[in-house]
């Protein structure tokens, strides 16, 4: 049983990722919300080797029901610019810089620590081309600082400019575990993550016009469309890459999904909808019902039932 292995509890419905190994038999498991939780290690089991060790004996169905398998991911075919945590043995890896493109790169890399920054390396990263800055122990995942990264495209010959790029990472052990695959160029399992995608800036100008439109019969052709009647804002289901986002970042890419979908509940005549945020620390549940209290058409809106969502979600009522 090492870090990253998902498990189950054995007397409880709870799946997650190792997260740390205690002294006395107990380990720390990340649940997919983000919690943590300990446990012994009598008390958990290793989903895929007991699953397999189970259902590969004689006499069990095996379509009776199929084991939760770890993904990995493919070989990323598209150009860009990865971060790739490449195992140099069980515990130790490689921190690589991948350069996926045509085009060379100036690059810095900062650890974070509160309101203080280390520059842990700098330069110029040609095309096609990777660089080791510096290494990690599975061991320690929880005391990895965040990084920040600063990158620019460079121009050798007259092309369009592209914009510089920051982004800041931090990893939660639910989702670093889930990014295994053949990292470009170096071709080896790895974890690895596109730093340069671009999240689709907010309008909000449009967004405006969303939340306030014009007259219904001004447009009598258009038929808005129906929102499903529960709209769930985890950010792992608005966004592939929300493990590369910041807090911000996140917040702001539900609130605007939250803002449309009510908005589309509201012009298509719904009489209710629910959203689904989760508990976590509150904020966005926070920032819904300070919205919510400040939108004209909404009846009343209040917390779901625990049975269906854990105090998770929050109806909305809307005005006939």
């Amino acid at each position: 049983m090492n870090i990253g292995d998902k498990v189950r509890l054995l007397h409880g419905r709870e799946e997650g990722i190792i997260t740390r190994l205690s002294a006395g038999g107990q380990v720390e498991i990340e649940i997919e919300d983000g919690f943590r939780i300990p446990a012994l290690k009598s008390e958990v089991v290793v989903i895929d080797a007991a699953e397999k060790e189970y259902f590969d004996r004689p006499g069990v169905e095996t379509n009776a029901f199929e084991p939760p398998v770890q993904k990995t991911l493919p070989a990323a075919s598209t150009e860009g610019i990865f971060l790739a945590y490449v195992p140099y043995n069980d515990q130790l890896h490689d921190l690589v810089l991948i350069n996926h493109s045509q085009k060379p790169c100036l690059f810095a890399v900062d650890e974070l620590s509160g309101e203080k920054v280390k520059n842990l390396e700098a330069g110029v990263l040609q095309a096609e081309s990777f660089r080791k800055i510096s290494e990690r122990t599975l061991q320690d995942f929880e005391q990895w600082p965040a990084l920040k990264f600063l990158l620019i495209p460079l121009n050798k010959k007259f092309d369009a400019p592209q914009a510089a790029m920051e982004r800041k990472v931090k990893f939660k052990a639910t989702q670093f575990f889930k990014h295994k695959g053949k990292a470009p160029l170096i071709g080896k399992e790895s974890y690895f993550f596109q730093l340069d995608l671009r999240e689709k800036a907010l309008d909000v100008k449009k967004l405006n016009e969303a939340l306030n439109p014009v007259a219904k019969d001004a447009f009598p052709h258009v038929q808005p469309k129906r929102p499903p009647a529960s709209v769930d804002l985890h950010i792992e289901k608005l966004s592939r890459e929300h493990d590369l986002m910041s807090n911000s970042e996140k917040l702001q890419l539900q609130m605007e999904v939250f803002q449309k979908m009510l908005n589309d509940a509201m012009t298509s005549g719904m009489d209710e909808i629910t959203f689904i945020h989760g508990i976590g620390n509150g904020v966005l549940r926070k920032e819904i019902h300070r919205f919510l209290s400040q939108v004209n058409g909404i009846k009343y809106f209040k917390d779901s039932q625990k049975t269906n969502f854990g105090y998770g979600a929050t109806t909305v009522k809307i005005h006939e």
